[in-house]
């Protein structure tokens, strides 16, 4: 492509003017057709999740009856020892990606939080009414405990550094949102995961799958104006905002 932007009207843009030509920028690249039937993985994995569940609670119930309180476990030593050296691994990868600033880093520090959980709960339940319960108990609250905080904290902090210069570099402005409120990368698909899974079964059986629009609602700019919210009130206030805030960034673009 030949045409160039003038790179001094550029720069003479405001900082206001830069954002809305982002925000137009974006908003225009997510009005791009999809295929359907094109997130049949994600949907697939959504009703295997849903499906581990179900199992999942129906195996602890038929646990909770049916294991004896004391049971003699074989290959003790292996297990453990094979539980710390995945933890090894773990603190040194998350070390390498801290030294070398990776983004993995995120990955590392969630991997280390949940070995530690587990190590930490192992050790109290298996040691209780033992002579080891009591130093099994403080080295969870001072050592384990702490430290996989620490890392979940750290994990959250980077994420939520990384979010905002996305926000930033798609013409959005004010504080970073609650990770429980940003969005996935992508266009939402309508109906549940099953009854997309279906349509996509149907799409493929045929020659020419049509091509749907997105509508202007899910290729919506996905970073809308957020105003700060100190007194972190209640889900349903912030969620009022967050629309608010969508709903005038949608005019003004």
């Amino acid at each position: 492509m030949d045409k160039k932007f003038d790179q001094n009207a550029l720069q003479s843009l405001s900082e206001d003017e830069r954002r809305q030509l982002l925000r137009q920028l974006v908003d225009t690249d997510q009005h791009r057709p999809v295929k359907p039937g094109t997130s049949w993985k994600w949907d697939l994995l959504l009703v295997v999740i849903i499906g581990g569940c179900i199992l999942l609670a129906a195996w602890i119930g038929y646990l909770a009856v049916s294991l004896p309180a004391f049971y003699r476990a074989g290959s003790w030593r292996g297990a453990w020892v094979g539980f710390d050296v995945a933890e090894l691994v773990a603190f040194a990868t998350t070390g390498w990606a801290a030294w070398k600033r990776r983004q993995i880093l995120i990955i590392c520090l969630i991997v280390l939080a949940t070995l530690l959980l587990c190590d930490a709960w192992f050790d109290v339940v298996l040691d209780a009414r033992t002579s080891g319960f009591l130093s099994s108990l403080v080295s969870a609250l001072v050592i384990e405990v702490p430290i996989a905080v620490i890392a979940v904290l750290v994990a959250r902090r980077l994420l939520r550094l990384t979010v905002g210069q996305v926000i930033k570099y798609e013409g959005g402005s004010g504080p970073v949102p609650s990770l429980w409120k940003i969005p996935l990368f992508g266009p939402e698909g309508q109906g549940t995961p099953l009854e997309r899974l279906i349509r996509a079964a149907r799409a493929d059986g045929e020659t020419q799958p049509e091509v749907t629009e997105v509508s202007d609602q899910d290729s919506s700019v996905l970073w809308p104006e957020v105003k700060p919210d100190p007194a972190d009130e209640t889900d349903e206030a912030d969620e009022a905002d967050v629309e608010a805030g969508h709903s005038s960034s949608g005019a003004g673009s």
